[in-house]
């Protein structure tokens, strides 16, 4: 029978028998509800918190390089990846980690933390920071193939990076003319008055020769260069 048929009386022990047998899935699900809006404040809280602590061991990680205060360096960088791992703060101390293995010759650290800035990285732009500085790293080293698959998978973040990055490996690798096109893309990506202009066009000219006109509105010149 439809409630809407019922007089008040059979409507109303119609609700009263329906609350009987449903009263402990209504309590269930009010618990339920109030124990997740409970757990949701408090997780946003703890991650609030938890920035807060990962911002202040950050400090005193900048305030031990300023000292160059190489245990304190070790210690504060091991802790922030260790314990906020998902921070922006420890991918920042990450890459200064890498920096530091690189001013020391130690290329392999420096790809240990820069692959581990990568994988950590939530925020898209910080993770392709870490892609294109693997990829130097790993060109420099030799791996050209691996720095060219890095910088290809680099999204439109660093677009002008990313480009040049690709052209230098492709150049590596003898593919002159993909690589005068990848310079290309980065000099239609970089700002007119970049001083990192001049120096992507010399690379330019020297895979394909010079453009027959400006970047934005010239296509690429195809010419074949056997490669050193």
């Amino acid at each position: 029978m439809a409630l809407e048929m019922m007089d008040e009386h059979e409507q109303s022990e119609f609700v009263r028998n329906w609350l009987r047998q449903n009263l402990n899935a209504i309590i269930i699900g009010i618990a339920v509800g109030i124990a997740g809006l409970i757990g949701w404040n408090q997780w946003k809280a703890m991650r609030v918190e938890r920035a807060g602590q990962a911002q202040s061991q950050y400090a005193a990680l900048v305030t031990a390089y300023e000292a160059k205060d190489a245990d304190a360096i070790d210690k504060l960088g091991a802790g922030l990846r260790a314990k906020y791992d998902r921070t922006p703060y420890a991918v920042f101390a990450a890459l200064r980690d890498a920096q530091r293995k690189l001013e020391a010759d130690d290329a392999k650290g420096a790809v240990e933390s820069l692959t581990w800035a990568r994988e950590h990285a939530e925020l898209e732009p910080m993770r392709a920071l870490a892609t294109l500085r693997l990829a130097r790293v790993r060109l420099a080293d030799g791996d050209a193939q691996v720095a060219l698959d890095l910088a290809t998978g680099v999204g439109t973040a660093y677009k002008a990076v990313a480009s040049e990055t690709r052209g230098d490996a492709l150049l590596v690798l003898g593919r002159v003319d993909e690589a005068g096109r990848a310079y290309e893309e980065a000099l239609t990506a970089l700002d007119a008055a970049s001083p990192r202009r001049a120096f992507v066009e010399m690379k330019r000219d020297d895979a394909i020769g010079p453009a027959a006109g400006p970047v934005a509105t010239q296509p690429a010149v195809a010419k074949q260069v056997e490669p050193s």
